[in-house]
């Protein structure tokens, strides 16, 4: 991942001692079942995600992590077992804890496992997923630590890392080997909030704005003119209106990609970008989706600083993350901003160059790799409030 130096030194922007991790060698894996499953592979050309191609990652990931440092594994269990799968007959040196939440393959079960996952202390999540997966995350657990792998339709925040590295990454701070001050900011979020009235556009409103709703994005909240909420089709070019983003790059896929193509916003850059779009303005050929070019009338852009307040006009559907989640009446002001205020995101290039130079992967220490063990790891089912599923422990 480029930009390792510039993304260390924003680490301590918007970190509290909530953030940092205490490293007990405990990595949780959350793997979202049915992300890169969804309409939009009809709708374009996105890759479909199988279920044994997810075990498959993550098990990988599992034995990067274990051999980097990790002593134990938190797992989600769903009904398509995809962490049992790839877990129970795994043979490592580690404990495996398998939480049942009650998942019934909704958005909340992720709410639910990130809330079993703190309460034991994680120190680093692995995701399989996403946008709106790794969205869900940070709304229940903005101080978390992530390694976010991505099997989504149109992902910006998690990356294309291969599992086995990116679990060794996940490990090396678990175990506290690597320090995240150097390797894990802080990421950019949006917040976006909902009220009758406002006194004004792009200043502060504090006290003014007779609060409702609240929402985040961690790449863009874009608002859609004759859309609706739930809407799981890629955007109409034309329909877009105000793209607010946090980071954006030309070689992006999905909604902020537009803004990357006019004023590219990296993950260092202390900034965001709005581009105005509608009827008369110039129009551009944007990838919304995989294999999936439209266009987009743009009138403007430019730069938006951090905290700076951005008025989103209704009426209209808001679209975070690209998934459509509300709507703004005519009455009704939204104000979003972006802030350094999202979860730790590691660098997976820095934590590993760090490890090296570490000696970890030069010890006899490293329990697994190509080395054979004698037994499966023990696997542990429990509740979410802790209590044993069956006589495992």
């Amino acid at each position: 991942m480029a930009g390792s130096a510039s993304r260390a030194e924003h680490s301590g922007q918007g970190a509290s001692c909530s953030g940092r991790i205490s490293p007990d060698g405990t990595v949780g894996i959350i793997a979202n079942p049915v992300s890169g499953r969804d309409v939009r592979r009809v709708a374009a050309r996105g890759a479909v995600s199988t279920t044994e191609d997810k075990r498959n990652r993550i098990a990988r990931a599992v034995i990067g992590a274990v051999t980097a440092g990790a002593t134990r594994i938190v797992a989600m269990a769903e009904p398509f077992g995809i962490a049992t799968g790839a877990l129970t007959d795994l043979r490592i040196d580690a404990e495996i804890e398998i939480v049942d939440v009650g998942a019934t393959v909704s958005p909340t079960d992720t709410i639910r496992a990130v809330e079993a996952m703190r309460a034991r202390d994680v120190s680093v999540l692995v995701t399989l997923g996403g946008d709106g997966t790794n969205r869900t995350i940070a709304g229940v657990w903005p101080d978390a630590t992530l390694v976010p792998m991505s099997t989504g339709t149109n992902n910006v925040f998690p990356s294309l890392t291969e599992p086995t590295v990116a679990g060794a990454a996940a490990g090396l701070l678990a175990s506290g080997v690597v320090d995240p001050e150097a390797c894990a900011p802080r990421s950019k979020l949006i917040t976006v909030t909902s009220g009758k009235g406002t006194s004004g556009k792009g200043t502060s409103q504090e006290g003014e704005l007779a609060r409702g709703w609240t929402e985040i994005a961690l790449i863009d909240a874009v608002t859609l003119a004759n859309d609706f909420v739930g809407n799981r089709m890629p955007a109409d070019g034309v329909r877009m209106r105000q793209v607010l983003v946090s980071r954006a790059h030309p070689a992006s896929i999905g909604l902020s990609s537009l803004a990357g193509l006019l004023r590219p916003c990296s993950f260092d850059d202390d900034a965001g970008v709005l581009v105005e779009c509608g009827p008369g303005g110039r129009p551009m050929r944007v990838a919304l989706a995989p294999g999936l070019y439209r266009t987009v009338p743009v009138i403007d852009h430019r730069g938006v600083e951090l905290g700076e307040t951005i008025e989103l006009r209704g009426p209209t559907v808001l679209s975070l993350d690209g998934d459509r989640e509300r709507t703004i009446g005519p009455d009704e002001a939204a104000i979003a901003d972006v802030r350094r205020s999202g979860p730790r995101v590691v660098d997976v290039d820095r934590a590993l160059e760090l490890g090296a130079a570490a000696g970890v992967f030069e010890t006899s220490r490293a329990p697994t790799g190509d080395r054979p063990l004698n037994a499966v790891a023990k696997v542990h089912y429990h509740h979410a409030d802790g209590t044993p599923i069956r006589d495992c422990c």
